[in-house]
């Protein structure tokens, strides 16, 4: 396994041009091919990255597959399903290239966390439950003062059931015990047309360390996006999602969007 690199943001480099012949892409959604908004059912297709998608997958030979916190329900609208490799629910739930699907079973816990979510989504205005079949999540960001109240409740839920605790960004999340980003990675690279590629992993999120620690032992590297300070196993940095879309463009050989 590579050894990891630990660094900060500001130490980190714009990532380099990506191989068509050789390199396979492992792409999150929101942060990183879409901007953070504040309801999760704010975000749609787009027409310059449906574009770059589609491209992409062409010319990286379907090495290309979208690895986020959303359904594949949700991704499949959103990227308008011109990716055929998906995992959603943090890598819960896989589509493999050739159509295949699997999915974990939804833990029974999960039956109690969503009633509790959903209560206190009930009782204060800004909060929003999202319930994910195998995961609940609260999300806070139109709500910031409860941030200590939902991890706090979430914790507590955590340490009476199975479930597992995932924190993102203003969001704490209660999931299935099974793959994490890293874990759909490594399952992707182990099947066609993944297998011998460089996997690169691009992200924003906590969540994303787990890409990115699979990208770097499978001989790759993560790209973090965002202007956060936080330590990070990724060796390169993009500011916005626009700037992941403008070097995914350079990835193409310059093949742009024109709308």
């Amino acid at each position: 396994m590579t050894a990891q690199i630990i660094a900060f943001p500001d130490a980190l480099t714009a990532p380099p041009v990506l191989s068509p012949e050789g390199d396979a892409l492992f792409l999150d959604l929101d942060g990183t091919l879409a901007p953070i908004m504040d309801r999760p059912d704010a975000v749609g297709p787009d027409p310059r990255r449906t574009f770059v998608l589609r491209r992409l997958v062409q010319r990286f030979d379907r090495r290309v597959a979208i690895v986020s916190g959303r359904t594949l329900k949700e991704i499949t609208a959103i990227t308008e399903n011109v990716v055929p490799a998906l995992a959603g629910v943090h890598g819960l739930e896989r589509r493999g290239v050739p159509g295949d699907h699997q999915a974990a079973v939804p833990d029974p816990d999960l039956a109690e966390a969503r009633e509790i979510f959903q209560n206190l989504a009930r009782s204060q205005p800004g909060l929003i439950c999202e319930d994910k079949g195998v995961s609940v999540g609260l999300h806070y960001r139109g709500c910031p003062a409860a941030c200590e109240a939902v991890r706090e409740a979430a914790r507590r839920l955590e340490a009476s059931t199975d479930l597992l605790l995932q924190e993102g960004d203003m969001v704490a999340e209660l999931r299935t015990r099974g793959d994490d980003k890293g874990g759909a990675v490594k399952r992707f690279m182990a099947e066609w047309p993944f297998q011998g590629a460089r996997p690169v992993f691009v992200g924003d999120d906590l969540t994303d360390e787990d890409g990115f620690l699979a990208a770097q032992a499978g001989g790759g590297f993560g790209v973090l996006v965002g202007p956060q300070r936080r330590v990070t196993v990724a060796r390169h940095r993009l500011e916005t999602p626009c700037a992941v879309l403008a070097w995914l463009e350079t990835c193409l050989g310059g093949d742009k969007w024109v709308g």
